[in-house]
């Protein structure tokens, strides 16, 4: 049995990989069942506590601790050089760890980038994309100046992802360990660093401080917003809604400090786990072999627009834009910190945009904000 999360479940790698493992195991099937994201962790969880869980579970790469810490998966470690590892992407291999073993196997990912809109950027008389933060933040003035244009960056104040690749690319860690138990860190000279550069980007535009990007797509495809931080699905929404941007949509990674170095990035996306309770361990490791192979991972690729888990298949990304500006960042890209209990301080509503970002960018005190974070991030921490 094989649990696929709702989108996962791609159809042409689905029949490649139960063609191939027919082949490899006279005999053996796989059955895929597909999960729906909307109460997943604690279904996982109850799952892998079964005497017959499922044998392979598909889950985001940041609850790989969580699992891993109940004790639930199988340690991989002794199967590397069989499931191809020596290849894997280090940044995307990073959440597939759990104090230094190998609990996951990491199956594609993808990480935010701006998305331009091309006939603003011509009006403008833009050229290239911005290299560098500051070329950025150049372009942005001339968009806000630019006639037709609303919004030249339109960026909500409780986009979490994207305030996560600031702090991570100002080197802010979030949370610190004192006395063995978690902490926030909010009020560290990095964390305000990255909320102040979010603050001077999101004035360039006028999205809401105490709103989040669900709905972004329907913004952008106004045709009256320069650019915005975005996922590559972002892009078929906008031409969904306004066919007329067909073509007009360009992507750039989101820029750092310096040329040639793209600004950290999350990194999203999910990882295949074997049950440690499977009663078909060696069939499940073997899926995952053929799962992660060349021919099935740059499938998975080319069909649902996501990166691969080595760079030797970026070809397989040939044709789509999104991916290739995506795969420029990747080796820079990062996590929310990896902690068992992470999940907690995600969960609606989140601190560190709902009590921290949005009354920073209101302009309440900033070291106010980030002790009233902190305090309910460390009490979140300790949920078990």
């Amino acid at each position: 049995m094989v649990w696929l999360m709702q989108g996962d479940d791609q159809q042409a790698w689905m029949t490649s990989v139960r063609r191939e493992f027919g082949r490899s195991y006279p005999g053996a099937k796989i059955d895929f069942e597909v999960q729906d994201w909307a109460g997943v962790q604690q279904k996982v969880t109850d799952a892998l506590a079964q005497v017959n869980p499922p044998d392979v579970i598909d889950i985001g790469n940041t609850q790989t601790p969580y699992y891993a810490a109940n004790g639930g998966l199988l340690q991989l470690t002794p199967y590397l050089t069989e499931l191809g590892g020596q290849g894997w992407t280090k940044s995307m291999n990073a959440s597939t760890l759990f104090r230094g073993k190998q609990y996951a196997a990491p199956w594609y990912a993808g990480n935010r980038v701006v998305m331009y809109n091309k006939l603003l950027w011509k009006k403008a008389g833009l050229g290239a994309p911005p290299q560098t933060m500051q070329e950025w933040q150049d372009d942005l003035a001339r968009l806000r100046d630019t006639s037709g244009v609303s919004s030249a960056l339109w960026l909500p104040g409780q986009n979490w992802y994207a305030f996560d690749g600031f702090l991570q690319d100002e080197g802010a860690q979030i949370v610190k360990e004192s006395d063995g138990a978690w902490q926030g860190d909010l009020d560290s000279p990095a964390a305000l660093r990255a909320a102040a550069l979010f603050k001077k980007l999101q004035a360039f535009g006028s999205a809401p401080m105490d709103g989040n990007e669900a709905n972004q797509a329907k913004d952008f495809a106004k045709g009256d917003v320069g650019c915005m931080i975005a996922m590559g699905y972002e892009g078929a929404q906008v031409v969904a809604a306004n066919p007329a941007l067909n073509g007009q949509i360009g992507w750039f990674p989101v820029p750092g400090a310096t040329a040639g170095q793209p600004a950290k990035t999350f990194l999203g996306g999910s990882n295949l786990t074997v049950s440690q309770n499977s009663a078909n361990k060696d069939l499940a490791v073997g899926f995952l072999r053929i799962a992660l192979d060349d021919a099935n991972e740059a499938l998975m690729a080319k069909d649902s627009g996501f990166l691969p888990n080595r760079a030797s298949l970026y070809g397989a990304l040939t044709g789509n834009p999104y991916a290739q500006a995506a795969a420029k960042s990747v080796p820079y890209a990062g996590y929310t910190p990896l902690l068992p209990t992470w999940g907690n301080v995600e969960t609606a509503p989140n601190p560190v945009t709902t009590l921290f970002l949005t009354p920073f960018l209101e302009g309440k005190d900033p070291d106010a904000a980030a002790q009233a974070a902190d305090r309910e991030m460390t009490d979140r921490l300790s949920w078990n």
